[in-house]
């Protein structure tokens, strides 16, 4: 009786199921990680599972004959020596952590375009994480210790701070340096200063001169019309002092 001998045929005879299924296994070695339809990743995951199974069973074993008897069996199912040197030398460290469950699968929403094929990623389950040793909780002893640690280092502060009033010295000194420096600076600002002041009361006084000097000739012919107003009108009154003799 049959009694569920033939899960995964996938449509296709013996010999093509048999290369069907090592080439998706070596590309899923070189890999990592492939896309194929949910069918083939449902019967390729048992096929690579039991050819890991064979690599860990020669990592752990130490006799040289047995290795390679589980090696050749590995290549009689994959038919490549390059995906089997590569398992059983590089990927094999991965899986000894781990007892079966080696693939994961994961169903994709999206059919495929032309026959609505379901499709699905295939991939090694990752190794799991370490976890980190819890941190012991310290005792009474150490406490203590811990805090003449710091009484001592606060006994030792002293010597820094007289340092601190070393350094604070130096710079009142390089201050007191600075200082002169900043006396003749303000002395030649305040030197240009009263030069600019100075000139600046030139200008105004050269300006103002010959305001002075228009001044003065305006006064001159003033002075000079009044002459000359003053001898006209004595002439005209000797002129009639004249004609009243006359008369």
């Amino acid at each position: 009786m049959r009694h569920r001998k033939h899960n995964h045929q996938l449509g296709v005879k013996t010999a093509h199921r048999a290369s069907l299924l090592a080439n998706l296994s070596c590309s899923l070695i070189e890999n990592g990680r492939i896309k194929t339809t949910l069918a083939k990743a449902r019967a390729l995951r048992p096929f690579i599972e039991k050819v890991i199974t064979l690599a860990k069973n020669a990592h752990s074993n130490e006799d040289i004959s047995k290795k390679i008897h589980y090696r050749r069996l590995a290549i009689s199912r994959l038919r490549d020596k390059k995906s089997v040197a590569k398992l059983f030398d590089e990927l094999v460290d991965q899986f000894s952590s781990r007892n079966g469950g080696y693939t994961r699968i994961y169903k994709l929403a999206l059919p495929r375009l032309g026959d609505a094929a379901d499709m699905a990623l295939i991939e090694f389950v990752e190794e799991a994480e370490q976890k980190k040793p819890k941190k012991k909780k310290s005792s009474k002893k150490s406490k203590k210790a811990t805090e003449k640690s710091k009484d001592e280092s606060t006994s030792e502060t002293p010597v820094d701070s007289s340092e601190s009033e070393t350094v604070s010295k130096d710079e009142v000194t390089k201050e007191d340096d600075e200082s002169p420096k900043d006396a003749q600076k303000s002395t030649e600002e305040s030197t240009v200063d009263t030069e600019e002041t100075a000139s600046d009361e030139e200008d105004q006084v050269d300006d103002s001169t010959p305001v002075a000097e228009s001044d003065s000739e305006e006064t001159e012919k003033m002075e000079s019309s009044a002459d000359t107003d003053s001898s006209t009108g004595e002439v005209s009154s000797t002129e009639e002092d004249s004609s009243d003799k006359k008369d």
